[in-house]
């Protein structure tokens, strides 16, 4: 069973022990977002193009996702504390080898490989450690701070990488990381290991099939905004007048379902599997899953459109973009903390709807606001609402999810949970930027076309030109490559005015998308428990 902790005696070992596991869930969120305002830098830096480095984010998540299920089944077989220590040495190997990477090649094998399998050992590990180190009535606490930690990192990611590269180097981030976790290796002899149950083999065929259609499904998300998510794009792959992405995602579903029939059939032959399926037949268990897509569809979201109105639209730093989402962190903080100190008794799914409501209103708020003539402060508010959903879902779902099973299929749990997360932040990130290009090239080529400044042979060339898709281009961007084609300043004024007006259009429209996302999440919260776990 769980340590139980008591009074004096334990609070301060309790809490080096959340500041350990908390650090190593901030740790695993801000390597997905440090390096987005960088990106330019980093390629001149390995000698590769912008593409090359966002091809190693792709490959990070990728990693991240085929291997996340497996992950948590290696904490049964070797310990989940264990699990959790070597995935901290890998990923540390794997920053460390990031920091000093001098091409491509290199820098593949520290941050997509080393750093994606040690996540996939860390974050299973960490919800089996905060099950087996916390008494069930102080897990909504323990998982709200853990998860708030990791949405803080995905804030101040942006920020941290902004200062980074502006005055130091993007390496000094990597090497931060090697800090960090060392400090966790040394802080970690102080948690406690979690139950495991009876140790056995890892299921080789389920976990080649889990891999390979977790990653399937996530590869084609991720390239959707490429390819296009049905019609494929100008020279995109494609396959029966088919975007590669419909087949992708299909392909990983039809690898899913044969994952679980093999993991089914293991169970009747009373052999381990690598995930019961019984545990999906758990209502309170899918509902806690459920509730954790949304949350990161809507959040990745969010963090998608927000900064790409702040840097781009308005054309603040990286710095001042960052700090300008830092409103965020603090209602984040508050709730995920509070909620569960002050009402211990709350029904959990009254505050989850009260957190998906306050996404919502964030989301129509911000909405609400975008204006040709507003100016950065518009998204305080909204943030902050949105901080305050973030942190009313946080203080609750990691608790739901685990209390729904006994302490030792924890990690297992723990796998599962983090493979959805990781689909919803893909899906998220992925809908927000298609449906912003989607609206932005209509209503930019809507403008075009009932602009009379703009003469009929440029209107022409401008609809064959951008019809897959238009960039999100800031002014100067646009100033730029209009000149390099000799455009005159009539037809340059045009353009501009068309793309402030398209860029609002399609910031609008993504956030409608994440809104009604939100709504949606309502209509599953009735699997959500009305009332705490309590220890039996």
């Amino acid at each position: 069973m769980a340590p139980r902790e008591s009074g004096s005696e334990s609070s301060a070992a309790t809490r080096l022990v959340l500041l350990t596991l908390a650090s190593g869930q901030f740790l695993m969120a801000l390597d997905s977002s440090v390096m987005n305002v960088s990106i330019a830098t980093v390629a001149d830096d390995v000698g590769t193009t912008v593409t090359g480095v966002q091809g190693a984010i792709t490959a990070y998540t990728l990693v991240m996702a085929m291997f996340m299920i497996p992950g948590g089944k290696v904490g049964a077989l070797i310990g989940h504390k264990r699990a959790f220590m070597t995935g901290c040495v890998v990923y540390g190997c794997g920053s460390l080898t990031t920091a000093l990477a001098p091409n491509l090649s290199v820098l593949l094998v520290g941050w997509s490989l080393l750093e994606g399998l040690g996540a996939a050992l860390i974050l299973p590990a960490i919800v089996a450690l905060v099950a087996g180190n916390f008494a069930v009535e102080r897990r909504p606490a323990a998982y709200g701070l853990v998860t708030a930690a990791g949405a803080v990192a995905i804030a101040l990611g942006p920020l941290v990488g902004g200062v980074a590269t502006t005055y130091f180097s993007w390496r000094w981030v990597f090497a931060g990381e090697v800090v960090i976790v060392l400090a966790i290796l040394a802080l970690g002899r102080r948690v406690a290991d979690a139950p495991i149950g009876s140790r056995s083999r890892i299921d080789v065929v389920g976990t080649v099939l889990s891999a390979a259609g977790l990653g399937s499904f996530v590869y084609g998300v991720l390239r959707s905004d490429e390819w296009g998510w049905f019609q494929p794009k100008p020279d995109a792959p494609s396959w029966l007048g088919v975007s590669l992405v419909v087949w992708l995602m299909l392909a990983g579903l039809l690898l899913i379902w044969l994952f679980l029939r093999w993991e089914a059939r293991l169970v009747e032959r009373r052999r381990e599997p690598l995930v019961d399926p019984g545990l999906l037949q758990n209502r309170q268990l899918t509902g806690g899953l459920t509730m954790f897509f949304f949350q990161y569809l809507v959040q990745m979201g969010v963090f998608f459109v927000v900064p790409l109105y702040l840097s781009v639209a308005l054309g603040l730093s990286a710095l001042k973009t960052g700090a300008r989402i830092l409103p965020l962190s603090l209602t984040l903080l508050a709730a995920a903390i509070l909620i569960p100190r002050f009402l211990p008794d709350v029904s959990p799914r009254r505050v989850v709807r009260l957190g998906i409501l306050s996404l919502f209103a964030g989301a129509v708020v911000l909405m609400a606001a975008l204006d040709a003539d507003a100016g950065a402060e518009v998204v305080t508010v909204p943030l902050l609402l949105i901080g305050l959903g973030m942190g009313a879902l946080a203080s609750q779902l990691g608790s739901v999810t685990v209390s729904a099973v006994p302490d030792e299929r924890s990690a297992e749990v723990g796998g599962v949970q983090n493979a959805v997360t990781n689909l919803g932040s893909s899906i998220g990130t992925a809908l927000a930027g298609s449906v912003l290009i989607a609206v932005l090239t209509s209503s930019f080529l809507a403008n075009v076309e009932q602009n009379p400044e703009i003469p009929a042979q440029v209107k022409s060339e401008a609809s064959v030109e951008l019809e897959s898709g238009v960039p999100f281009l800031s002014d100067a961007q646009l100033t730029a490559a209009l000149d390099e084609a000799g455009t005159s300043t009539k037809v340059t004024r045009a353009a501009l005015d068309a793309n402030a007006a398209a860029r609002l259009d399609g910031l609008r429209a993504a956030l409608a998308i994440l809104a009604l996302t939100s709504l949606l999440a309502l209509f599953f919260t009735q699997r959500i428990p009305t009332a705490q776990p309590r220890s039996t």
